[in-house]
């Protein structure tokens, strides 16, 4: 298994935080993907594919420890990424709640 769940939802209180520079003053740090849930069960294959996937948006995945869980808010397709490359590590931002 590549992830520790797969989820749908995101189980925590809302944070507050919306854009990636919201997210910038947290510094990126490596996670296990087995140690993530995630917070989507679908992904677009064309997010997962495009070579300019993050040329938009933060360049790590957005994570959320709540109550000792980490969630994969967003970076779906990074961490897929990793993944179908044979890495287990994803280097994200993880906001502690």
């Amino acid at each position: 298994m590549i992830f520790k769940s797969v989820g749908d939802d995101r189980p925590y209180p809302d944070h507050g935080l919306r854009t990636p520079k919201d997210w910038a003053e947290i510094p990126p740090r490596q996670v296990h993907l087995d140690e993530l849930v995630t917070t989507k069960a679908t992904l677009d294959l064309h997010s997962l594919l495009a070579e300019d996937s993050t040329f938009y948006g933060d360049l790590f995945a957005h994570v959320v420890q709540w109550r000792g869980v980490l969630y994969l808010e967003d970076g779906l397709h990074r961490a897929l990424r990793t993944a179908l490359q044979q890495r287990n590590i994803l280097h994200a931002r993880v906001l502690e709640l």
